[in-house]
């Protein structure tokens, strides 16, 4: 009988450090997808509350201490972190784990770096802390979710892990390439 190993998405892949800038996996974390039935959204934004979160407006994502609940569409939201407790019955919630490679990448100019992937203006004006996109990441889909000045999570499928750092870590050496040419 073979031996599985459990490995985490992102496993021998991260960290990736250039140009001050820092691609690291991001902490593991419970990943729901949740999408309330008709008309049970106040009831969904209730047991959401009771977890120190909300639902979120379009584009949003709503944090406390428990964990996030991002946008990640019409009428569905990803709550990464609790345990979805309270939502059974009143949406309907599928486990997403397992799917998506979680990454952050942090430091000074980091909206530079991704801009050579995303067609997104993530300009602080524009895409501000809390703000959460389905975007295309060169050719593959994603979420990105800016977390801080110089810090946003992405989120991949998992089995694009390693394409996402590759073409992340391409953008970081350009970048770094073109600063000290300058």
């Amino acid at each position: 009988m073979p031996s599985l190993i459990e490995k985490s998405p992102c496993d021998d892949l991260l960290p990736v450090l250039d140009g001050g800038l820092k691609l690291s996996e991001a902490r593991e974390a419970r990943i729901t997808s949740v999408t309330p039935f008709a008309g049970k959204d106040r009831g969904v934004a209730t047991a959401l509350k009771s977890l120190g979160l909300g639902w979120p407006k379009p584009g949003q994502a709503v944090t406390g201490q428990a964990g996030a609940c991002l946008w990640t569409g019409r009428g569905q939201a990803f709550l990464v972190g609790p345990v979805p407790e309270g939502l059974d019955g009143i949406a309907a919630l599928t486990d997403q784990s397992d799917a998506w490679a979680r990454m952050e990448l942090t430091g000074p100019h980091v909206a530079e770096v991704l801009a050579r992937l995303v067609p997104l203006d993530l300009r602080a004006a524009v895409f501000p802390v809390g703000t959460v996109a389905r975007s295309g990441l060169n050719h593959m889909m994603m979420i990105l979710h800016r977390t801080g000045d110089d810090c946003f999570e992405i989120m991949v499928f998992r089995s694009m892990a390693a394409t996402a750092v590759e073409e992340i870590r391409h953008a970081m050496a350009a970048r770094a390439a073109r600063t000290s040419v300058l």
